[in-house]
């Protein structure tokens, strides 16, 4: 089996569309999870290896982020909205990664109080708009750090060049 998660995500989406665990429902879905991923490996990429200690990490890391960004997003959006400070970050992209920058945007957006809006290959940047920057450079860094960083150790991708402080 080459792609054991993609195994096991089909499996899981269909004993989720079958919307049980019989018996036969679980055959199915240990069925689908083998030979659908063989019939289409001609037409996918390899695969890229995964560190799979550093993508647990990273998920807990994620998963806690978003806890306290929904939190932190409650109080700001319940309290004065003039204290809201809302800001467009340019965060620069350390490599040229499909895979990283893509989950880099999809968990900067995943995080309440942030959105990606573009991610600019060309610039080799993703704008984020952020509903309360009071400092611009330090979330930029922040996300770096705390995504970025751990999504090129999941990949294996060495960085390509410094970014610089984000702001817009």
């Amino acid at each position: 089996m080459n792609r054991p998660v993609l195994s096991a995500l089909l499996a899981l989406a269909w004993l989720a569309l079958a919307r049980s665990v019989e018996p036969v429902h679980l055959l199915s879905a240990v069925l689908i999870g083998l030979i659908v991923p063989r019939m289409v490996s001609p037409f996918l990429p390899p695969a890229d290896p995964v560190n799979w200690g550093a993508a647990l990490r990273l998920t807990a890391v994620v998963l806690w982020d978003i806890l306290v960004s929904n939190l932190v997003v409650a109080r700001l959006v319940l309290g004065p909205l003039a204290r809201m400070q809302p800001m467009w970050l340019r965060v620069p992209l350390a490599c040229d990664h499909a895979q990283v920058n893509a989950l880099f945007a999809t968990i900067i957006t995943t995080t309440p109080g942030t959105v990606s809006c573009v991610v600019d290959e060309v610039a080799r940047c993703i704008w984020v708009h952020a509903l309360n920057a009071d400092d611009g450079p330090a979330m930029v860094a922040d996300m770096k750090t705390r995504y970025e960083a751990p999504l090129m150790a999941v990949f294996g991708v060495n960085p390509q060049r410094s970014g610089d402080d984000g702001r817009a």
